[in-house]
């Protein structure tokens, strides 16, 4: 047995603790939004906040998240975040934006973004650009994502 927090909630988890916190957060919790993309952390379809830090759910395995705080995209729009107004602020200039196209990679990039923010409250287009990296969109909405991250930094500020 694994014990984990996620979106605020304590639970005991009956899994491998080398198993990917992703397949405990998908398969095990049912919080589907999360997204599976590589399996190698290089995508970040997965990404997840460990202690408020954007991390890679399917490189990591649970033993790892144990005693830490996980929050998923559900998490987020439950306001279940380190700072939820950000969170907020974050959908709110995704869909001004209009970021999402088909939508597969956007709980990984507002993930990314929201930790960001919550660590940089004026990011530079070097700050954006470097905690972005690694969240891949093969629609090619970065110009949009960029925008959006913009706004959301000055809503918050």
């Amino acid at each position: 047995m694994v014990s984990i927090t996620i979106n605020g909630e304590t639970t005991e988890i009956n899994a491998d603790p080398v198993t990917p916190l992703l397949w405990v957060i998908r398969d095990e919790l049912k919080f589907t939004g999360t997204k599976f993309g590589c399996g190698k952390g290089l995508c970040g379809a997965c990404t997840v906040h460990l202690n408020g830090q954007a991390i890679r759910s399917c490189s990591v395995p649970v033993a790892a998240a144990t005693n830490q705080e996980i929050t998923t995209i559900e998490g987020l729009a439950a306001g279940k975040s380190k700072n939820p107004y950000i969170g907020q602020a974050v959908r709110d200039a995704w869909a001004e934006f209009n970021v999402p196209q088909c939508g597969y990679c956007q709980p990984g990039q507002i993930m990314s973004a929201t930790a960001l923010l919550t660590n940089n409250s004026t990011p530079s287009d070097a700050d954006i650009d470097n905690a972005m990296s690694g969240n891949i969109c093969r629609c090619g909405t970065y110009p949009r994502i960029r925008s959006a991250i913009k706004k959301a930094a000055e809503v918050q500020s």
